[in-house]
C-alpha cells in the first residue's frame, strides 16, 4: 500500500503533463484515404471508417449495393445507407450488417431507388465522426462508441421524413416497438459463420414516430403499421415529424438481446446528446494518436503518416463484449458457444504479421497478451489456429502465422500464454490438412516435411508455401528454443531450412519443382502465378525473412546478391499472366509504381528495401526506403499503392517513417531505415517514452551519416525491441551522400540464422 501511495503522485503528474501537451492530431486524419478502388485496382480498398480503436462495430457510409465487397467508392456521386460494418477487406465482404437511411417526401425503401446525390465537398471523413449534407438538405452525421454507435439526421422543409431500416443479405428480424421509440431485432449476414450466428441490435430514438411499418428488400414489400416481422432482407421505416432533427443511439450483441440493451446503456447511457459521443470519439482517437508524435516534414507527410496510423489501429478487432460486472465474455466465432475471456478476430495474418503486428507490440503489449492467449481459444474450439477470420474460419491465403505472432509476442516480452500449449498446437498444425481452405493446417505437409518442399502439380502455389513454412518453422524453432522445448526445437530444427530445396543456382531463383525433384520447365522469373502467390519469381526468391545471409550464399555473395537487388528496383516492368490468365490488380499497381519488379501493393516484398541492410550497403535501404514512402503514399482517396489489408500497409508506413521496420518478426530487432521526421516521439504504455531524431534531415538528405543511441556511438543497422520498450532515444545525423563506412561490419548485420560463406559475415 505504501508503495502505491508513493507512485501515484508521479503517475498523475505525468499523465497531467501528457494531457497538456496533447495537441489535435485527428485533423490530420483523412479516413477517405484509399477509397478511390475497384475490383480492377486498389488505393487501398478502404471505405470512410468511423468506429473506435479495435472497436466490435465500425459504421461507413455505403455507395455499393448490399452485398458488393467495394461497400464505399470515391468516384460514387449517391449515398444509399450508413452501415453497421466489420468488412476487413472486400474480397473477404462483410457480415452482421444493417444500415439506416434516410428519405423526404414519399417513402421510398428500395436500395437504389432511395439513394441520394452528395459531393465530396460536403463530407466530413474523421476517425470519430462522419457527416455527409445531401443535395437535397439532409444532413446525416456519425460518432462511434466501441459497440456501437450514435446518429443524427436533420430533415430540412416541410415534407415527410423517414429512416429506413435495411436487413441486408439473408435472414433478419424486426420488432418496432413505438412507445419506447424503439426498434430491436438481429441479422445474420455473413459467410465464415457457426450456424447459430446472430448480431442483435437495438435502435433508440428521441423523437416520436409519427407512423411505422416493416419491409423487406427481396420485392420491396412494404407492410404499413407492422410491428414485426422475420425472413430474408426484412427491414423497418420509420416516419417522423417534418423539419425535425433526429437521434440514433444503436448497440448490437453477438450473445443475445439482452446483452445489446446492456451494452446500450454502458456505452451510450450517459449520451444525453450527439456531441457527447462525438467529444468522446475524438478523445479516444487523439490520445491513442498522441501516442506518436512528429515533428518537423511537410503537412502532407503529416496527414499521410496519422492516416496510416489510423488504419494501422482498426484491426484485429475485439469479438468480446462486457458483462454487467464488467468482465469480458464473447460468442465464439468458431463453434458458436458463450465464453468468458477476450477474443480478436477479421484479420488476415499472411499480411499482418510483416508490421501490423509488430507495431501495435510497441503501442498496445497489454491487448496483444489478451489476442495472443485468445489465439490459443480459437485453436481449442476450432481445431486449428486462425489464419484468416472473417469472424470465423476461413482459411484463406497461405502459411501458418499464427505461430509468428505467437513467437514475436514472447521474444518480445509478451507472455500471456503457455508456450508449450502453442508448440503443441502448432505442431498439429505443420502436420494435418483442415476441410477450410489453403492455411487452415498445412497442404503438403508430408511431402514438405519428407522432400523438404511441396511439389508443384496437384497443390497450387507451392514454392510460394515452402518459403512461408520455412519462415513459419523457423518461429517455431525460435519458440522452442526460448523455452527449452528439445522436442519441438529439434523438430523444427531443419524444416526452417527448406527454402533452399526450391532455389535454383542455374537461373539463381527460387521456382516450381515437381515431385520427382526435376524443376518446373519453362522458367520465366516475371510469370505470375502457378508456384506462386499474387506474384513471379523475381518476387518471392527474397522471402526468406529469417536467413537472409544463407539466401545470400544461394545468389553467389554480396555483390551478386547486391546486384541483384539493384536490377529487382530498376529493371523492365515485363509481366507475363502465367496461370491467372489475364492481368490482376497486383499485376497493375506493380506497373504504376514504375519500380522495376518491385510490387509493394503486395505484402511478399515489403520488407525487400531493407535488406540492403544485411549485405554491406545500407545507404541503398535507405535510399529505397524513402523513395517507397514519398511515390507510393499519400493522404488522399489513391493513397495507397495497392490493398491496405487490416493495417498492414499502413504500419509499414508507420513503422518505416520512425526509421525501422521488422523483417523478421518472431526476433527482437527492427531493421533500421531512413526517418522521415526530423523528430519522433514515442510514448509506451508503461509510461516511458522512446525518440527518434534525425538531424539535418530533409527530401534530399536521406543517408544516415552517423547514429548515437541513448548517447553512445551507434554502428549497427537495427534496434532491439527492448531498446524501444524500455525508453531512450537514438539520434542520426542525415546527409545528401552515402556514409559508405557505416553499417558495413559483420556485427552491424541484422538477425540471420546462417553466417555467410563469401566475404567477411555475421554469425549471430
Amino acid at each position: 500500500m505504501g508503495l502505491k501511495i508513493k507512485i501515484l503522485p508521479i503517475v498523475f503528474f505525468t499523465l497531467a503533463f501528457s494531457f497538456a501537451q496533447e495537441r489535435d492530431l485527428v485533423k490530420y486524419v483523412n479516413t477517405l484515404q484509399g477509397t478511390d478502388s475497384e475490383w480492377a485496382l486498389s488505393y487501398g480498398n478502404t471505405y470512410p471508417t468511423v468506429g473506435l480503436p479495435f472497436g466490435v462495430h465500425f459504421f461507413s457510409a455505403q455507395t455499393g449495393k448490399n452485398g458488393d465487397g467495394w461497400k464505399y467508392q470515391y468516384k460514387a456521386n449517391t449515398i444509399r445507407g450508413f452501415q453497421q460494418v466489420h468488412q476487413c477487406s472486400p474480397w473477404m465482404n462483410d457480415y452482421a450488417v444493417f444500415s439506416l437511411m434516410p428519405g423526404l417526401g414519399n417513402l421510398v425503401v428500395n436500395e437504389d431507388a432511395r439513394a441520394l446525390a452528395f459531393r465530396h465537398e460536403h463530407e466530413v471523413a474523421k476517425p470519430h465522426y462522419y457527416a455527409v449534407q445531401f443535395d437535397n438538405g439532409i444532413r446525416a452525421e456519425i460518432s462511434p462508441v466501441e459497440r456501437g454507435a450514435h446518429m443524427r439526421f436533420r430533415f430540412p422543409g416541410k415534407q415527410k421524413a423517414y429512416l429506413v431500416l435495411d436487413g441486408y443479405i439473408k435472414d433478419s428480424e424486426v420488432t418496432i416497438i413505438p412507445e419506447e421509440r424503439k426498434i430491436i431485432g438481429f441479422v445474420n449476414n455473413g459467410r465464415f459463420v457457426p450456424g447459430n450466428f446472430k448480431n442483435y441490435f437495438v435502435l433508440v430514438f428521441d423523437r416520436d414516430f409519427k407512423s411505422f411499418g416493416t419491409w423487406e428488400n427481396t420485392q420491396d414489400h412494404i407492410k404499413e403499421g407492422n410491428l414485426h416481422d422475420t425472413g430474408k432482407g426484412v427491414g423497418a421505416y420509420l416516419e417522423f415529424a417534418p423539419g425535425t432533427t433526429v437521434e440514433v443511439k444503436v448497440a448490437s450483441s453477438y450473445i443475445d438481446p439482452q446483452q445489446a440493451e446492456l451494452t446500450l446503456k454502458q456505452e451510450l447511457g450517459d449520451a444525453k446528446r450527439f456531441e457527447t459521443t462525438k467529444n468522446k470519439a475524438f478523445d479516444i482517437w487523439n490520445k491513442l494518436l498522441n501516442r506518436i508524435v512528429v515533428e518537423g516534414g511537410t503537412e502532407e507527410e503529416k496527414a499521410t503518416f496519422y492516416s496510416c496510423l489510423f488504419r494501422a489501429n482498426l484491426f484485429s478487432r475485439k469479438f468480446y463484449e462486457l458483462d454487467a460486472n464488467g468482465d469480458p465474455r464473447y460468442y465464439s466465432p468458431y463453434d458458436g458457444k458463450i465464453y468468458s475471456g477476450y477474443m480478436y478476430t477479421d484479420n488476415g495474418f499472411w499480411d499482418t504479421f510483416r508490421a501490423q503486428f509488430p507495431l501495435s507490440n510497441i503501442l498496445h503489449p497489454e491487448m496483444q497478451g489478451r489476442h495472443m492467449q485468445s489465439l490459443l481459444d480459437a485453436q481449442q474450439q476450432a481445431g486449428f489456429f486462425p489464419t484468416w477470420s472473417n469472424p470465423g474460419m476461413s482459411g484463406v491465403m497461405i502459411g501458418n502465422h499464427a505461430i509468428s505472432l505467437l513467437t514475436d509476442a514472447w521474444v518480445k516480452g509478451i507472455r500471456t500464454f503457455n508456450p508449450d500449449s502453442a508448440l503443441q498446437a502448432y505442431y498439429h498444425e505443420v502436420t494435418t490438412k483442415g476441410i477450410w481452405g489453403g492455411s487452415n493446417g498445412r497442404e503438403g505437409w508430408k511431402d514438405y516435411f519428407t522432400k523438404g518442399y511441396i511439389p508443384y502439380g496437384e497443390i497450387h502455389e507451392s514454392t510460394a508455401k515452402t518459403l512461408e513454412y520455412a519462415y513459419d518453422d523457423f518461429c517455431g524453432y525460435q519458440l522452442a528454443k526460448a523455452v527449452g522445448n528439445d522436442f519441438y526445437q529439434n523438430v523444427f530444427a531443419r524444416q526452417m531450412y527448406n527454402y533452399r530445396n526450391v532455389f535454383d543456382p542455374t537461373v539463381n531463383f527460387v521456382r516450381g519443382r515437381q515431385v520427382n525433384g526435376e524443376w518446373l520447365p519453362d522458367f520465366d522469373p516475371v510469370e505470375w502465378g502457378g508456384p506462386f502467390t499474387e506474384a513471379n519469381a523475381w518476387q518471392y526468391t527474397w522471402s526468406v525473412l529469417h536467413d537472409v545471409n544463407g539466401l545470400i550464399n544461394l545468389i553467389g555473395g554480396e555483390e551478386r546478391f547486391n546486384a541483384k537487388l539493384d536490377s529487382f528496383f530498376t529493371m523492365e516492368q515485363r509481366i507475363e499472366y502465367g496461370s491467372y490468365g489475364r492481368e490482376i490488380h497486383e499485376m497493375r499497381e506493380m506497373l504504376l509504381a514504375k519500380m522495376g519488379q518491385y510490387a509493394h501493393g503486395n505484402q511478399p516484398t515489403q520488407h525487400v528495401p531493407y535488406l540492403y541492410n544485411f549485405s554491406g550497403q545500407p545507404w541503398k535501404s535507405q535510399k529505397q526506403v524513402r523513395m517507397v514512402m514519398s511515390k507510393l503514399y499519400n493522404a488522399t482517396e489513391k493513397g495507397y499503392p495497392g490493398d491496405e489489408d487490416q493495417g498492414q500497409m499502413s504500419s509499414w508506413y508507420v513503422l518505416s517513417a520512425l526509421g525501422i521496420y521488422s523483417v523478421c518478426p518472431g526476433t527482437d530487432e527492427y531493421v533500421i531505415g531512413s526517418p522521415l521526421f526530423e523528430k519522433a516521439t514515442i510514448t509506451l504504455e508503461n509510461g516511458k517514452r522512446f525518440t527518434i531524431r534525425a538531424i539535418n534531415n530533409g527530401p534530399e538528405q536521406v543517408y544516415i551519416q552517423s547514429a548515437r543511441l541513448n548517447g553512445k556511438p551507434y554502428d549497427k543497422n537495427y534496434i532491439t525491441y527492448s531498446d524501444i520498450i524500455n525508453g531512450g532515444d537514438i539520434e542520426f545525423v542525415m546527409g545528401d551522400t552515402p556514409n559508405f563506412d557505416r553499417g558495413i561490419s559483420s556485427k552491424s548485420r541484422p538477425f540471420s540464422l546462417s553466417p555467410l560463406s563469401v566475404n567477411e559475415g555475421s554469425v549471430r
